[in-house]
């Protein structure tokens, strides 16, 4: 069953991290022409492991807001992660992207939260500590993508402007999103911060690059990734 929200300590924010039950021929859809359906499923799950193992590391109160065909209290999936990772586990619901992160983060308005995706692997820790800090300073703060868009968005507890606010009428999935959302904050001249600028995978040129940049980055610092290193290694990528 889905925890009680209300049992976590109400003065912090909490971290949202906003996953999809990795369903083989549903997920990662634009890999499999290059690894195969199975192989995608088991790097979105390896994906899934290594953001909540980021978001844990916060210290913040951490939730799962989870999107499975039958609903998460049905899902076995989504039951057995939110137990090994001590996770409030909450349903992300129908409709569209904003749609869905507007009712996630709707639940935590009076407290604040961080919401962040699953498809940014190598995002380094400290970027999210980054992201924490900012909130402190202004009430929202956005995780720029590459492509456009943004990994990480984030809310101060009672802040005047709400999700809904900014997220309503956006064209989600295009190279815009990013610059549409600043735009809607500047119109209402509410203040925002940006954290660093990050990549996201969902090509399989994302997929070279993510395995030629921890190649890299292995020789000098702790691996970002470890969950998506194994797949990655699996496929002879790494």
């Amino acid at each position: 069953m889905t925890r009680d929200v209300g049992r976590t300590a109400a003065s912090r924010p909490v971290i949202i991290v906003f996953a999809r039950e990795p369903i083989a021929g549903f997920t990662k859809t634009r890999l499999i022409p290059r690894i195969g359906a199975a192989n995608a499923a088991a790097l979105a799950h390896a994906f899934t492991l290594d953001a909540l193992a980021k978001a844990q590391r916060t210290g913040l109160p951490l939730v799962i807001a989870g999107s499975a065909p039958s609903g998460i209290d049905a899902s076995r999936y989504f039951q057995r992660l939110a137990k090994s990772f001590d996770a409030i586990l909450i349903d992300q619901g129908e409709g569209s992207l904003g749609a869905r992160m507007n009712r996630s983060l709707g639940r935590f308005h009076d407290r604040g939260a961080l919401l962040i995706g699953t498809d940014m692997p190598s995002l380094p820790p400290r970027f999210i500590a980054r992201a924490v800090a900012l909130l402190r300073k202004a009430p929202v703060v956005l995780g720029p993508s590459l492509d456009g868009g943004y990994y990480l968005v984030a809310f101060r507890g009672k802040s005047s402007i709400s999700s809904a606010d900014i997220f309503r009428g956006i064209r989600w999935g295009g190279s815009r999103v990013l610059a549409a959302t600043i735009d809607r904050l500047e119109r209402a001249e509410m203040r925002y911060a940006l954290a660093p600028a990050w990549y996201d995978i969902d090509r399989w040129s994302d997929l070279l690059l993510l395995a030629a940049h921890l190649r890299i980055i292995l020789r000098v610092e702790a691996n970002p990734c470890p969950h998506t290193s194994r797949i990655l290694v699996r496929l002879g990528l790494l």
